[in-house]
């Protein structure tokens, strides 16, 4: 016999941890299980090659709210300044928290200690966690969303949410489609050890080659995500060590300091992709599993955290009941508009800081010329850094 939960989320890693315990907070009468495929341990253990991303001030915010983030925790380090710029033209941006009286505009997280982190706390939590464990199959009924693990549990929930990443298995087998199209581009990511420090200050410079950011780790290190065509790529992938160092610091140049040591370096596509329905019956789909962007404005997890929040917020504030067509509804028409934007504008940036046309160029550099001499011009830039958003849109 199936056990019973009100809301089941299928996915343990950032978007889905994050949902199951921000709803266990908002919601402490509700019973919720997560289901998560890989073996997690809890230790730490501290890796130069630590995958790292970006978290907006909102979203540091709501974690904190949340007890779920910790500002001084050794995998952290705050974001006070952000520079854009295009190399080749005279165009440049700076953004500083202290212009919008904020201690930072955001921190750069490393995956890995984050998700162990998230993960203990669901350990101790009233979660019912089951780990390693995977969805097999899914039987509706009128009430409720019928799973069967592959362990062989069955699980029965009035409301599932779909977080399992971007190749979601438990999207596919609800039948619900995930339109993609890719990019001219793949990403090289990496972190650098830098010789004076990073005095907390992030880059986003464009290249002919593409957008390149480094994003400021602790230890006097960066996170690096390094666009460019697939046969860049394989031709940068396959430079020594010196090499590659020697060729980002030629892109680069020396305003982030001179770059000494890189760990492990990995590369992969870039698409543009959303699924064909945030619902479906007694479902709802957040987090990576939703929508996928490019890293050129560091918003991807940012916004899966905004899912995670409209859908806290409904389940605890709601007049229709939990996991109704009702429901579901309310979710998906919240987030579609916030979703909408921050993925036409993300694309919209690729695209137009990824044409040589000089024309473009020129009005790039004027825009971006522009926003460092009237400091009003900077605050939608500096709020889409920030991750500001009011009643489900952004401000």
């Amino acid at each position: 016999m199936a056990k019973q939960f009100d809301v089941v989320v299928i996915g343990g890693g950032l978007a889905g941890a994050s949902c199951a315990l921000s709803v266990a907070k908002t919601n402490p009468a509700l019973s919720i299980a997560v289901v998560e495929a890989n073996q997690v341990t809890g230790e730490y253990h501290p890796s130069f090659d630590d995958r790292s991303i970006a978290l907006a001030q909102q979203s540091v915010e709501y974690l904190q709210s949340l007890n779920l983030f910790e500002q001084n925790a050794p995998y952290t380090a705050a974001i006070k300044k952000v520079s854009v710029s295009d190399r080749g033209h005279f165009g440049k941006a700076h953004i500083n928290c202290g212009e919008f009286a904020k201690a930072s505009l955001g921190y750069v997280v490393e995956v890995n200690p984050f998700g162990r982190a998230l993960h203990l706390r669901l350990t101790q939590s009233n979660i019912a966690l089951y780990c390693p464990d995977s969805v097999t199959a899914i039987e509706q009924t009128l009430n409720s969303n019928t799973l069967t693990l592959q362990s062989g549990e069955q699980l029965s929930a009035t409301l599932l949410v779909i977080a399992d990443g971007a190749q979601s298995p438990t999207r596919n087998l609800l039948g619900l489609g995930f339109n993609t199209q890719p990019y001219e581009q793949g990403a090289i990511i990496a972190n650098l050890e830098v010789a004076d420090g990073h005095n907390n200050h992030a880059f986003e410079r464009f290249t002919q080659n593409g957008p390149m950011a480094l994003l400021p780790m602790s230890n006097n290190r960066y996170s690096l995500v390094w666009c460019m065509c697939q046969e860049k790529i394989e031709q940068h992938m396959a430079l020594s060590e010196q090499g590659f160092l020697s060729a980002l610091q030629s892109a680069f140049g020396y305003r982030g300091g001179q770059f000494t040591k890189i760990g492990m370096r990995a590369s992969y596509p870039l698409v543009y992709g959303q699924v064909e329905s945030l619902i479906a019956h007694r479902t709802v789909v957040i987090g990576n599993a939703a929508h996928a962007i490019h890293p050129i404005a560091g918003q991807g997890f940012n916004l899966g955290l905004r899912d995670v929040q409209v859908l806290s917020d409904l389940i605890a504030n709601s007049q229709h009941d939990l996991g109704s067509y009702a429901f579901t509804r309310e979710y998906s028409q919240k987030r579609r508009d916030d979703i909408k934007t921050v993925m036409t504008l993300t694309d919209a940036l690729v695209r137009l800081f990824s044409n040589s046309s000089r024309v473009f160029a020129f009005g790039r550099s004027i825009g971006l010329f522009s926003m460092d001499l009237f400091p009003a011009l900077k605050a939608p830039l500096a709020k889409q850094l920030m991750g500001q958003v009011k009643q489900g849109r952004r401000l």
